[in-house]
């Protein structure tokens, strides 16, 4: 399967680049790769927002969310801004390569 690239923006400004199956949601991909602020506690089950970025660059759809996870985003600690998503709910494709998100 084939992977694709994506960055985490720290809090403190730095940035992790790795390489993510397809196939996988981002927030797994964080975990995995020791990226600081996301802590996935209910293991993507879109219960509890702690895998909460923003996208800084990246299709449209990647900023774009559903109504239960628009709503879990109401909850998330720290600032939510218009392209706030849950990582858990991002699935690492083709159009999503390269993809750049900002942790709060």
């Amino acid at each position: 399967m084939p992977a694709i690239s994506v960055t985490w923006v720290l809090p403190d400004g730095n940035s992790r680049t790795a390489d993510v199956q397809e196939g996988h949601n981002l927030m797994e991909a964080a975990v995995s790769n020791g990226i600081a602020g996301i802590s996935g506690d209910c293991g993507g089950a879109l219960a509890c927002a702690t895998c909460h970025v923003a996208v800084l660059e990246g299709s449209e759809s990647a900023k774009t969310c559903g109504e239960m996870e628009d709503d879990m985003l109401d909850m998330v600690d720290g600032e939510r801004s218009e392209t706030s998503r849950l990582s858990c709910q991002l699935i690492a494709s083709s159009d999503l390569d390269g993809i750049v998100l900002r942790i709060p």
